[in-house]
């Protein structure tokens, strides 16, 4: 029997204009709500970045060093995903700010999904992550004002010298790169390496762009800030569209246990360098760039990389900063992303299902090391990069550079600040602190740093 043929006419289309309009709140509700939750927290850390899938091609066996299947003979490769960003910056500020930059790769092995999450720079602003609450911190906006403040930044520099290395990369030439193809990459914390026989060796990473090193000036990047905010994630994905796919070369750096033990500085401070004269590069592969996500949010913001993603062969070290990011980059992706971040389809392995491999064949006891004396030693190294890494134009844009900054300097506390960090900067050369201080129109009497390390 048709009962619609039983129900009036109109009482049908009053009944039809009922559900058409619950459907329609329906869906009104569940775009609202949609569009409400769309967004995810932003990172604490590195909040705004671009990103890229491509490939890794292995170059040389490294079997003799790590037992991992991708390095077991030249020619093996890899899908992978890249993203570089801004560290201390937010999501809306300019591409070209004066900062450290990101440089993370995500390498989708047979063996489970290793992450190499480094910066543009080899060394780091500390070396105890007790302290990176506060660095964060420092560089981050007021409470009260909501504006980035040079007297905390600078406060925090002057009292822990070890930063100092790091302060004259972040003040030099490569705190402004023209574009994240321009720039190099580093895992800048020792790694380490276990073949077969389980035997180890410690371990940097380091990418060289083929694309040729290219930074903005500072006046360059302030212009550059304003009239193109967004200019490294354009150049980036032209680049890849037209064709002109970005590539690095990686190469690691070798260091055996018992050279680890006679090391003159302590080769696990992310503050230090290993000097390529006695620890030369060696190439084990490229990256290249080949694929511009189809979706930024789903595939870039959706990103989780973590340190501890590792696979077989490839381990840790004693490295303090590392092992604090072995616990903070996981916590930091479940609060951003939930507890089945590994899931997304950027994060998951496409050979194991998950984000990464169990972590105990790469478990170490490192309780046994001893750091060296020089631990101490927080201005040889940087004085070093002033006079044997840097000519005269790019010492000169350095100090214009730490000048400018410094001047922004404020407050009661000015004098004070000023003069803890010039002390730092005459530790590491006299020439460089005079040079500043000068700068800054502070009278310094040079018979009396006598003392100071040239």
């Amino acid at each position: 029997m048709d009962f619609r043929k039983m129900t009036p006419s109109s009482d049908r289309q009053d009944a039809s204009s009922d559900q058409t309009t619950v459907l329609h709140d329906f869906l009104l509700r569940e775009n609202m709500a949609r569009i409400a939750r769309e967004q995810i927290p932003e990172r604490a850390v590195y909040a705004k970045g671009s990103g890229a899938y491509g490939t890794f091609t292995v170059s040389r066996d490294l079997s003799a060093y790590t037992q991992a299947k991708l390095f077991s003979k030249a020619g093996n490769s890899c899908k992978i995903f890249t993203r570089f960003s801004t560290l201390g910056s937010e999501k809306g500020s300019p591409d070209a700010a004066r900062d450290l930059r990101g440089f993370a790769i995500k390498f989708y092995t047979e063996e489970g999904n290793w992450d190499l999450v480094g910066n543009n720079t080899p060394v780091f602003f500390i070396n105890d992550p007790k302290k990176f609450p506060d660095f964060i911190t420092s560089h981050k906006k007021l409470p009260k004002t909501n504006l980035k403040c040079a007297n905390s930044m600078w406060d925090f520099y002057s009292q822990n010298p070890e930063s100092l290395h790091q302060i004259m990369m972040l003040m030099s030439d490569r705190g402004t790169p023209k574009g994240y193809r321009h720039m190099n990459g580093y895992g800048s914390h020792t790694f380490s390496m276990i073949n077969e026989a389980k035997e180890k060796v410690w371990v940097k990473f380091h990418l060289k762009t083929q694309q040729g090193i290219q930074n903005f000036s500072r006046e360059e990047a302030i212009r550059n800030s304003g009239e193109h905010p967004d200019s490294a994630q354009e150049d980036l994905c032209d680049a890849i569209e037209q064709g002109n796919f970005p590539s690095w070369i990686m190469y690691i750096q070798v260091m055996t246990e018992e050279q680890a033990k006679n090391s003159r500085w302590n080769p696990f401070d992310v503050t230090k360098v290993w000097f390529q004269d006695e620890f030369p590069l060696m190439e084990i592969g490229k990256i290249e760039l080949n694929e511009i996500p189809s979706d930024y949010f789903s595939h870039v913001e959706q990103a989780a990389f973590a340190p501890s993603n590792l696979i077989p062969g490839i381990g840790f070290s004693p490295d303090k900063m590392l092992q604090a990011r072995l616990f903070s980059y996981p916590d930091s992706q479940r609060h951003r992303i939930g507890i089945n971040a590994g899931q997304i389809q950027v994060n998951q392995s496409p050979f194991t299902g998950n984000q990464n491999p169990s972590l105990r064949q790469n478990e170490m006891d490192f309780s046994q090391y001893i750091a060296p004396e020089t631990d101490e030693d927080h201005y040889t190294q940087p004085g070093l990069l002033y006079t044997k890494v840097m000519n005269t134009e790019e010492r000169n844009r350095l100090i214009h550079n730490i000048i400018e900054s410094m001047k922004e300097i404020k407050g009661s506390q000015k004098d004070e600040i000023i003069n803890r960090q010039l002390c730092h900067f005459f530790r590491a050369n006299i020439e460089m602190g005079m040079k500043i201080a000068m700068g800054l129109q502070i009278n310094i009497d040079a018979n009396t740093l006598s003392h100071a390390k040239v």
